[in-house]
């Protein structure tokens, strides 16, 4: 039960760098994310595959855990 509680949490990610002047692959990254614009952010559920996404990207974004969903 508590491993359910643990993959259940979310996190809001926050595009706060441009992505200019970056590789293609870190464009692609914030693109799967699903960020879009400066400034812009997303809610995801937290799991590995988004914390690599987010460790690849970890310069350009701002990360929030939240528990009001």
């Amino acid at each position: 039960m508590n491993c359910l509680i643990n993959m259940s949490k979310k996190i809001k990610i926050t595009q706060v760098k441009s992505e200019i002047g970056y590789r293609q692959r870190t464009k692609d990254t914030l693109r799967a994310l699903g960020i879009k614009k400066m400034n812009s952010f997303v809610i995801k559920n937290n799991n590995s595959a988004i914390q690599g996404m987010i460790t690849a990207v970890n310069h350009l974004v701002k990360v929030e855990e939240i528990s009001w969903i």
